[in-house]
C-alpha cells in the first residue's frame, strides 16, 4: 500500500485548471518532490494534500483513509512552511513543543520528544533561544523539528530553502535528507529548484500545465525524458529535430540545416521514425578543431559565446553545417576563455541521444 494516492485530482479556479485529473501514488519513506515551472500547479497540489484546499474533484487517500474533506489538523500530516512560520514570541523548546501540547500530551512525555527532536535535528543547546536569535538554517530545524514532533504520517515541504543563501542551501540539503533517512517518514517537497530536487528525491513528478509529465528517478527523468516538455525543463538540453536515412543515420532538419550542409546523426534507437533528438550539453566531447572530422556524430564550429562556472566552461558554438550546439566541457582543454570565433570540434556517441516523441519537432 502505498504512504500516499492521488486518484484523478482536478482544481478549478473560476474558468482556471490549475490541475487535471492528476493521479499519483507516493511510497512509504519516500522522499518524493513536485516540480515544475510557476504556475504548473505543484504548490495547488500540495495545499490538497495538505487540506488548505479541496479538489473540485477527486480523492486523496494516506495510509489507506481517505482524507479528502478533512481538515488539516485531522489528515496526521506535519509541514513547514517557506517562511518556516515560528511562533516570535515562542522560544526553540516551546516551538516545537506547540503541537503536542495542542494534543494535550503530558509534560513529561512533551519535554523528552522535544529533547529527542532538537537533538535530532542538533540544537539541542539553543532549546532557549528566539527565532529572532537563530540564523536562517537554524530556524529551518527547528520548523522540521515542530513538524516531526507529533509523529505525522507525512511531511510536507513547501520550497523549505528558498530563504537560504547558496552555501547554506547546500548544507541544509544535506541535513534535510539525513534528516529523512534518521526518521524515515514519507516526505513530499515542493520546489522550483532543479538541483534541490535532483539531489535530494528518490522520485520526482514533473508537472506542467496542471499536468503530470512525468513520474521517475532523477537518472530517469534526466536521462530518459517523456516529452520534450521535461527534456527541456530538467537540465539543459539540445534538441534536434531529424529525418530518418536509413541504417541508423538522421539527417537534422529545422534550422540546423538552414546555412548549408545539414547535420548528420547516428542513433541506434528511434528505427523508423522522424524524431526528437535531445544531447546534453555535458555529453559533448569538445576539442581542438583540426580539419579531420569523420562519423555522422562529429562537428566543427566556432565559439560564440563562453562563460565559466568555477566547476565547467559553457560554450555556445556555431557549427559549420548550420545551428548551433551547446556544450558544458571541463576547463581543462584552454588555458583561459576562449574568444568568440575560436574553432573547436564536437563529438559524441550514439548512446548520448535521447529520442523524443516527434511532435512539436519543428518548433
Amino acid at each position: 500500500m502505498s504512504a500516499i494516492d492521488i486518484h484523478g485530482v482536478t482544481r478549478r479556479f473560476g474558468a482556471l485548471q490549475a490541475l487535471d485529473g492528476v493521479d499519483l501514488a507516493i511510497a512509504q519513506g519516500e522522499f518524493f518532490s513536485l516540480l515544475g515551472p510557476s504556475g504548473c500547479g505543484k504548490t495547488t497540489l500540495l495545499n490538497i494534500v495538505a487540506g488548505f484546499l479541496e479538489p473540485t474533484s477527486g480523492s486523496v487517500v494516506i495510509g489507506g483513509r481517505d482524507i479528502t474533506r478533512l481538515p488539516p489538523h485531522q489528515r496526521d500530516i506535519g509541514m513547514v512552511f517557506q517562511s518556516y512560520a515560528l511562533f516570535p514570541h515562542l522560544n526553540v523548546f516551546d516551538n516545537v513543543a506547540y503541537g503536542l501540547r495542542v494534543r494535550r500530551q503530558k509534560g513529561r512525555e512533551i519535554a523528552a520528544r522535544v529533547e529527542e527532536m532538537l537533538a535530532l535535528v542538533r540544537l539541542s543547546e539553543l532549546a532557549q533561544r528566539m527565532p529572532h536569535q537563530l540564523s536562517g538554517g537554524q530556524q529551518q530545524r527547528v520548523a522540521i523539528a515542530r513538524a516531526l514532533a507529533i509523529r505525522p504520517q507525512v511531511l510536507l515541504l513547501d520550497e523549505p530553502l528558498s530563504n537560504l543563501d547558496a552555501k547554506l542551501r547546500r548544507e541544509m540539503q544535506a541535513e534535510l535528507r539525513r534528516l529523512q533517512r534518521d526518521v524515515g517518514i514519507t516526505t513530499v517537497m515542493v520546489t522550483h529548484d532543479q538541483q534541490e530536487a535532483l539531489g535530494l528525491s528518490d522520485r520526482i513528478g514533473i508537472l506542467g500545465s496542471g499536468h503530470l509529465q512525468q513520474v521517475g528517478t532523477p537518472l530517469q527523468l534526466y536521462r530518459e525524458p517523456a516529452n520534450r516538455f521535461v527534456g527541456e525543463f530538467v537540465g539543459q538540453a539540445n534538441l534536434i529535430a531529424a529525418r530518418a536515412e536509413g541504417g541508423g543515420v538522421f539527417t537534422a532538419t529545422g534550422h540546423f540545416s538552414a546555412e548549408g550542409v545539414p547535420l548528420r546523426l547516428a542513433s541506434d534507437g528511434a528505427g523508423g521514425q522522424s524524431p526528437l533528438f535531445l544531447l546534453r550539453p555535458e555529453r559533448i566531447e569538445l576539442a581542438e578543431a583540426d580539419g579531420a572530422v569523420s562519423g555522422p556524430n562529429s562537428v566543427e564550429g566556432a565559439v560564440r559565446e563562453a562563460s565559466y562556472t568555477g566547476a565547467e566552461l559553457h560554450l555556445t558554438v556555431g557549427l559549420d553545417g548550420g545551428g548551433v550546439l551547446s556544450v558544458a566541457a571541463t576547463e581543462g582543454l584552454f588555458a583561459q576563455l576562449p574568444q568568440p570565433g575560436v574553432r573547436v570540434r564536437l563529438s559524441w556517441q550514439a548512446r548520448d541521444l535521447a529520442v523524443l516523441p516527434a511532435e512539436g519537432a519543428g518548433a
